[in-house]
């Protein structure tokens, strides 16, 4: 069985962007976030919670969607409620998570890791989640069809180099039941 450390994932990240891209990798002890550079920290850095490859995996895939500007915003400026959400703020949560949780599966698929879709409520008001999951698998489908985004395609390819799994991207292997 792969084993997955954070510290590869972090030398991987670093290895793809932190010369271009100022941006480093960081485990956190807390809640993740992201910070842009400040007069204390000379760089970008992405904070993942607790040294958890799936938090890890997470973030970045947030940072790859995030444009230039928004790369420049502490969390990249989106709006984030933490767990304990009504039904509504659930259905908004869940909206803005499809493309980030979608780059995260396919990044996991390219480590051998398993994923698992978050609704990340575990103390709010109950909500099902099929029509998320769907739109999750339905997005992975679109990506696969119309090409990765460049930064998602480098890490991606990283990822499948390191862990010796299939460059190539076959929407089969991405199975909705099993997230």
């Amino acid at each position: 069985m792969q084993q997955h450390r954070y510290e590869d994932l972090i030398a991987l990240f670093d290895q793809c962007f932190f010369e271009e891209f100022n941006t480093r990798l960081v485990k956190g002890d807390d809640e993740p976030i992201y910070l842009p550079s400040d007069q204390q920290r000379l760089y970008h850095a992405i904070f993942f919670a607790h040294g958890f490859y799936s938090s890890a995996l997470h973030e970045i895939s947030h940072w790859l969607i995030a444009g230039a500007e928004r790369r420049l915003l502490e969390d990249f400026g989106y709006w984030y409620r933490p767990d304990g959400r009504t039904a509504m703020e659930q259905a908004e949560f869940e909206r803005v998570e499809v493309k980030p949780q979608a780059t995260e599966w396919m990044l996991a698929d390219a480590a051998g890791f398993r994923f698992r879709v978050s609704s990340d409520n575990l103390n709010g008001e109950p909500t099902d989640n099929t029509a998320f999951k769907r739109a999750v698998h339905q997005q992975v489908g679109r990506y696969i069809e119309q090409g990765l985004p460049t930064r998602t395609a480098r890490l991606r390819a990283a990822l499948c180099d390191f862990y010796q799994t299939p460059h190539q991207l076959d929407f089969s292997r991405f199975n909705r039941e099993s997230i």
